[in-house]
């Protein structure tokens, strides 16, 4: 199942989003009542998926994300975050990062060069605390696609990731949530302006999605809706005022953004 939300003319809503990826103006988008969290429940309204608009698929309590989880992408970036670690390095983005497709991601005026990075994204489905990597997939709703835009200027100047990695628009995510996709190993590539500058497989990732919710698990609560970013494989690279990132995953989508820069105040 395809779970997404909308703003319709009737407003906003969670749904299931029904049809072929291959037709998009023949797909279908139900509302769901109330939450997409268990067996949905159906109002029986729907609309065409071109008369409304993707909004970020879930409202998250936090993001969670997770660094230097691909080995090529360690080695691309160690002389700003150092070489591997043994266990997963987790940082925090704030719920206020999160937009959905199409929204511009704001490039602030201090902050260059601002990067990509395309990411498999899981979805929390239930609240879970000192979860083991076996019983992760019990505690997943599903997938969707993250982009985990990093200040690298401010990630350098400051030692840590917080400002960096935190700014309004930098957690794009969407375009929906996918519940029956397994993440072991999908073809994720990240294009700019049509250019291909990742492709990767969630394969090489180094700790897998029940290793990482067992770790993030053992230290913190995870609710309803919050947001794992589970790394990016290597080829990150600047974004500029006028580009357009799409980072797509195999059996997911495409979640696709224009970038633009912020006037100086």
């Amino acid at each position: 199942m395809r779970l997404g939300r909308i703003a319709s003319p009737d407003g906003v809503a969670f749904v299931s989003i029904e049809g072929d990826l291959a037709d998009p103006a023949a797909m279908i988008a139900r509302e769901i009542a109330e939450h997409p969290f268990g067996t949905p429940n159906f109002t029986g309204r729907s609309w065409p998926l071109p008369d409304v608009r993707l909004l970020a698929p879930i409202l998250a309590s936090k993001v969670v994300c997770i660094g230097k989880n691909y080995t090529d992408h360690i080695a691309e970036m160690t002389e700003l975050t150092g070489p591997a670690a043994p266990d997963p390095i987790i940082f925090l983005k704030p719920n206020t990062a999160i937009v959905g497709p199409n929204v511009p991601i704001r490039l602030p005026a201090n902050a260059s060069p601002v990067h990509f990075e395309g990411e498999l994204a899981a979805v929390v489905g239930r609240p879970c605390k000192d979860v083991t990597a076996a019983e992760a997939a019990d505690s997943i709703l599903g997938y969707t696609i993250g982009n985990d835009v990093s200040a690298r200027d401010q990630q350098k100047a400051d030692g840590q990731w917080t400002r960096a990695k935190g700014h309004d628009t930098f957690c794009p995510v969407g375009p929906w949530i996918v519940t029956d996709v397994d993440p072991a190993d999908l073809e994720i590539r990240t294009e700019v302006n049509g250019e291909v500058k990742q492709h990767s497989r969630t394969s090489l990732m180094i700790h897998d999605v029940g290793a990482i919710v067992e770790w993030i698990s053992a230290v913190m609560t995870l609710l309803p809706g919050d947001l794992i970013l589970t790394g990016t494989p290597a080829g990150v690279g600047p974004i500029e005022d006028g580009d357009t990132v799409a980072i797509t995953i195999e059996g997911i989508g495409t979640l696709s953004n224009p970038v633009v820069r912020k006037g100086k105040s």
